[in-house]
């Protein structure tokens, strides 16, 4: 191999191998499919493990209650549940509240749309936040912001000035505090777990879910009942001022950056960057989208499903939806088997299907005898799914930028929600609800067919693990404000120019996803045998950053483009300040 160019030094290397981090052959990690079992995602994720943790049984990996014997996981697992009640709680009492102000499909549908657009918007800016901020101190602000959201809705109910743009505005409201939390709470999980108990980590998450499903309905249910909606939201708000006081316990240490934080906007569009410029996360994007687009049909219609139901009401919307969380939590359960006997595009697929027929089910159902079992099969299969998309959109991001990859899966999610509460409410308007349920079921288990045949993710699993291979340049005056250019010239053998063009590809995307503004390969017309790299970047701090992003995968792409390059000596880099 010829000499490493010096941008790329290996003399900072990570340090020996301690007794907690054994040395590994690298061969040992060896990228496996992207589609693969329980036992692939394990040993993908077993590099990089918390040293505190990273020593938990093999055994207790696949456990799918493994994550609960970690203190902080559980007393933050039990905070998720409290929130995820209150926003069930919520959503419930302002969907059944809306039926009272208006007899509009469209307007019911809405409350849906107006819950979760607000993490569509706001969820790549919380996202950088998230990984920008101290996490523990933003996931707190959340819950005092829920709590005040859910003040203002009481008193505007005890005062009689509830209207349905104003449920639909406070709605909406509160679903800014949803789109804050979610980003920061899925970044945090990696750290509270060992990575082989990862995937059930977010198992357990769906299951918080779930639970909260049938938690959070029965007592909405119970107080509208006996009491009245706006004492609902007053609950809400001591749950969440509960679970602020809660969060304050744990005594995370956020170590700020040395190059300082990074601008709003820069760490938006490097998160943006990184998804698009990643084919795994762009196949989960897909897949999460359609699956959304048309399972949330089921839940934006329910209210008038229910109460279409012979002897329909308030307590029958309650039992259909605390039926759903109790299928998701017992399929949670066998999750870690199902994973050890299906690839992940079979389970999404298979589970796309039982979602389809459940939602069938729910629209020629005549009965609660008929509705609650199809709820059950529906709950099921949305965590089956969910679930194998939400590892595989785990398994596709570094730490770096864990919180804005999984706020924008959060945004498709959010995004294709509200979207689709829209349609089918709109679709039932105009003709039928029960005949919108029967389309949304129909159309996409096609739709799902369809982006698994045309956006196939192909590709291997990177190792995402953090490296310090690379060693960032210094500059005795660094340069001011303004771009970064750095050029590294290669001379190619012409016969194996294909190849190299081809791997230098890769470069493009790792250096994109990096953070680099721009990339591009030069070749030199009179001089056949060398091509220049070129690299763009906003500025010296954000140039000194990519160094931190390096992870193992780019240390063995960097090694590849080496072993092209036939000068005797290494590559040249050169870095220009643009004036």
């Amino acid at each position: 191999m010829p000499p490493l160019p010096s941008h790329e030094s290996t003399r900072s290397v990570a340090p020996p191998p301690s007794p907690d981090h054994p040395a590994q052959d690298p061969a040992a990690d060896r990228a496996a499919p992207s589609q693969g079992n329980d036992a692939t995602v394990t040993a993908q994720l077993e590099e990089g493990a918390p040293a505190a943790i990273a020593t938990a049984p093999a055994s207790a990996s696949l456990s799918p209650l493994a994550p609960l014997s970690v203190p902080v996981f559980r007393m933050l697992w039990l905070t998720w549940v409290a929130a995820n009640t209150c926003m069930w709680m919520n959503d419930v009492a302002a969907a059944w509240l809306m039926t009272t102000l208006t007899t509009s499909p469209i307007l019911v549908a809405l409350v849906q749309s107006a819950s979760t657009l607000p993490v569509f918007l706001l969820g790549l800016p919380s996202g950088a936040l998230a990984d920008i901020l101290d996490r523990r101190r933003y996931f707190i602000a959340t819950q005092f912001w829920v709590a005040a959201v859910a003040v203002v809705l009481s008193i505007a109910i005890v005062s009689g000035g509830m209207t349905a743009p104003l449920l639909l505005a406070l709605t909406f409201a509160n679903g800014i505090g949803l789109a804050m939390r979610w980003p920061v709470f899925a970044a945090i999980v990696p750290e509270l777990v060992s990575r082989p108990q990862l995937p059930a980590a977010l198992a357990l998450n769906g299951v918080a879910m779930n639970a909260s499903r049938i938690i959070g309905p029965l007592l909405a249910g119970a107080i509208i009942a006996s009491a009245g909606s706006a004492w609902v939201f007053v609950l809400n708000a001591v749950l969440s001022v509960i679970s602020a006081f809660t969060i304050m316990r744990w005594k995370r240490v956020h170590t700020p950056s040395p190059l300082g934080r990074e601008r709003l906007t820069s760490a938006m569009r490097v998160g943006l960057q990184f998804v698009r410029q990643s084919p795994p996360m762009r196949a989960v994007l897909w897949r999460i989208s359609i699956f959304f687009l048309h399972a949330t049909a089921l839940l934006a219609l329910l209210p008038l499903l229910a109460k279409g139901l012979d002897g329909g009401d308030a307590g029958t919307f309650t039992l259909l939806l605390a039926s759903m969380g109790a299928g998701a939590i017992t399929a949670a359960m066998f999750l870690p088997r199902l994973r050890q006997a299906m690839a992940r595009d079979a389970l999404v697929m298979r589970g796309t299907m039982l979602q389809a027929l459940a939602t069938a089910a729910m629209a020629v159902a005549p009965n609660v005898v008929v509705a609650v079992p199809a709820m059950f099969v529906a709950g099921m299969a949305w965590i089956t799914t969910a679930n194998s998309l939400s590892v595989s959109a785990q398994l596709a991001l570094p730490n770096w930028v864990r919180a804005r990859g999984m706020s924008i899966y959060q945004m498709a999610i959010m995004g294709s929600t509200a979207l689709g509460a829209a349609v089918w409410g709109q679709v039932a308007t105009v003709s039928d609800v029960h005949l919108s349920v029967g389309i949304a079921a129909a159309t996409g288990v096609v739709a799902m067919a369809l982006v698994q045949r045309l956006v196939a993710d192909r590709s291997m699993e990177e190792d995402l693990s953090p490296s310090r291979a690379f060693k960032a340049p210094v500059a005795e005056v660094p340069p001011g404000a303004g771009h970064l250019v750095v050029t590294i010239e290669y001379f190619i053998d012409p016969a194996r120019a294909d190849e190299f063009r081809a791997v230098m590809q890769e470069s493009r995307r790792s250096r994109l996803r990096q953070g680099a503004l721009g990339w591009q390969l030069l070749h030199d017309i009179s001089q056949p045998a060398r091509y220049v790299e070129r690299i763009e970047d906003e500025s010296w701090t954000e140039h000194l950053r990519r160094f931190d992003r390096v992870t193992a995968s780019d240390v063995a792409l960097r090694d590849r483009k080496l072993a092209f390059h036939v000068g005797d000596a290494p590559p040249r880099v050169t870095r220009w300040a643009v004036e």
